[in-house]
């Protein structure tokens, strides 16, 4: 048996069977089955009703939905009623999509060879598609990886992360109740074993996953040949603040991104590249504002940042730090373990650029800013890691901006905005180690079909 526990309390929260090998052979058969039987493929007027019903059924749960988002995975209350609300307009994004995948014509008769001749491509859905989720958007993702797939005619399994696999199964459970007949979706609680199991088998026509980069290109490594894969892994988001930058817009900005869900987000705001003539000022005023930041319980409606999702977490964010400031880095506010999960939201000045809090994805409440005094050596910080995902410059002068989103190496540059802004019909994903595929509800639909080209030939034409 899965025990799920509160990561702010390590309460109990439920306990679920672990599904093993059988269950995993089980659910591939079924949805292999159900792919070559194109008697069973649901029409697309079916899949929009079955969608738009889900979307019923949520908009009439979001206070149950955010509080099993927010107990198991400890992001507080009021963002994980934003997550539940984003989830929602995500699977009305899918059933509006439906009707804007389609083909085109090729254009024949253009040489000898080709005359008498008509052509046109469709979009058919690729097959099986396998997903792999994460802890940190409990809901969320889960609708980015099942909902794109059941939109599109692919039967999907899901696996959700073993810390928060509550509000996964309340959500299947919500699509059978819309009308989605058995197989089309099914979740799988498994452990690495048979979750490899599930990923690697050569029924398996497309593969999607949200986790660590380590995993995530290992998979894919194994993955059967001809299986389309998509994954999204974490990122060390750089902000360059150039001297005209405007505090007052900035600031909150930066807060936020760099605290919401205690910094659990592949795009969080981590390091920021300041001119030296505000560096101090603004890392101080950034300091003062965390500070005055609630940690506590995620269901609680005051609190501002939640637990880690695991006490290892907060070990492994104490220790960066503290090799940090041991090597030169100033603590501004911060630096301390509240409990076994919770850590105080922490802003470093000027850490070694060699330390792990420079160099690695932190996934913690931690921000570092770096002064420097030629924007171009900055960038060139910036990119020097190989994880790229999203960026950010604040600036109120348009050719640096954009000369800047020029320079910087990630998929989307923000400009006056922080680095984990994002909404779901945007295209989202990583590049170079950050992952591979682009993400976004229309985005991941049109990755989960392939096009077929029908060419009919008549003298008649």
């Amino acid at each position: 048996m899965l025990k799920v526990l509160s990561p702010y309390d390590q309460s109990l929260i439920g306990e679920i069977p672990l599904d093993g090998k059988e269950e995993v052979e089980n659910a591939l058969s079924t949805a292999y089955d159900l792919f070559l039987d194109q008697a069973k493929w649901i029409p697309a007027h079916e899949r929009i009703a079955i969608l738009d019903r889900t979307v019923a059924i949520m908009n009439s749960r979001i206070e149950e939905l955010t509080k099993t988002a927010a107990r198991e995975g400890g992001k507080p209350y009021k963002d994980s009623k934003i997550e539940v609300l984003r989830a929602i307009n995500g699977v009305r994004l899918a059933a509006e999509h439906i009707s804007q995948l389609n083909g085109e014509q090729i254009p024949m008769g253009i040489t000898k060879s080709s005359e008498n001749r008509i052509a046109f491509t469709t979009r058919e859905p690729i097959g099986v598609v396998a997903s792999i989720s994460a802890f940190n958007h409990p809901l969320n993702l889960i609708i980015h990886q099942t909902v794109t797939a059941i939109a599109v005619g692919c039967p999907v399994i899901i696996k959700p992360a073993l810390t928060t696999p509550l509000s996964c199964l309340a959500f299947v459970g919500i699509l059978k109740e819309a009308g989605l007949p058995p197989g089309w979706c099914q979740s799988l609680i498994s452990d690495n074993e048979a979750s490899e199991q599930l990923v690697l088998d050569d029924r398996v026509n497309y593969f999607s996953f949200i986790g660590s980069a380590k995993i995530g290109w290992y998979l894919r490594s194994k993955l059967s040949p001809g299986t389309r894969s998509a994954l999204e892994h974490g990122g060390v988001a750089p902000v360059i603040v150039e001297k005209d930058a405007d505090f007052d817009e900035m600031l909150p900005a930066l807060v936020q991104g760099g605290f919401y869900h205690a910094g659990q987000v592949c795009v969080s705001v981590q390091r920021i590249y300041v001119h030296e003539s505000i560096s101090e000022p603004l890392a101080n005023r950034l300091a003062e504002m965390a500070s005055k930041l609630v940690v506590g319980d995620p269901l609680d409606e005051t609190t501002d940042v939640g637990p880690l999702i695991l006490a290892r977490e907060v070990d492994r964010v104490e220790q960066w730090v503290n090799e940090a400031i041991e090597s030169g880095a100033k603590l501004l506010c911060g630096g301390k373990r509240i409990s076994d999960t919770c850590y105080e939201p922490t802003v470093l000045l000027n850490p070694p650029p060699e330390a792990k809090v420079s160099t690695l994805e932190l996934f913690g409440p931690v921000v570092s800013v770096y002064s420097y005094t030629d924007r171009d050596v900055a960038i060139k910080k910036a990119n020097a890691l190989n994880a790229h995902f999203q960026a950010a410059v604040f600036t109120n002068n348009l050719d640096v901006a954009l000369d800047t989103v020029k320079k910087l190496n990630a998929t989307a540059v923000m400009v006056n905005d922080h680095t984990a802004f994002r909404v779901d019909w945007m295209p989202f994903g990583g590049r170079d180690v950050s992952g591979i595929g682009m993400g976004g509800i229309q985005y991941t639909m049109e990755e989960m079909t392939r096009v077929k080209l029908m060419v009919i030939k008549s003298n008649k034409i």
